[in-house]
């Protein structure tokens, strides 16, 4: 919603592995208007969604500039 209304353009993921020992963990970086966010953290391959939504929350908190995690992010409709 945020980048629909600020005309960001759509976000783009990329899911990037990483081998460890028998397993692989995966994390995932959202680009937003040229600029990339990473995952704070890496997943179980099972759980690559929470990695997405791990870097949308990043993303969204850069462009809003609420860094502070125990508060939300303004809504969508804010910048209306």
């Amino acid at each position: 919603e945020h980048c629909t209304v600020r005309r960001l353009g759509d976000p783009s993921w990329q899911d990037v592995s990483d081998r460890r020992g028998g397993r692989t963990a995966w994390s995932s970086i959202v680009a937003v208007n040229g600029n990339h966010y990473s995952a704070r953290f890496w997943y179980d391959g099972n759980y690559v969604e929470q990695a997405r939504e791990d870097a949308a929350e990043i993303a969204l908190r850069q462009l809003t500039g609420c860094i502070n995690t125990t508060a939300h992010p303004p809504a969508a409709s804010y910048y209306s």
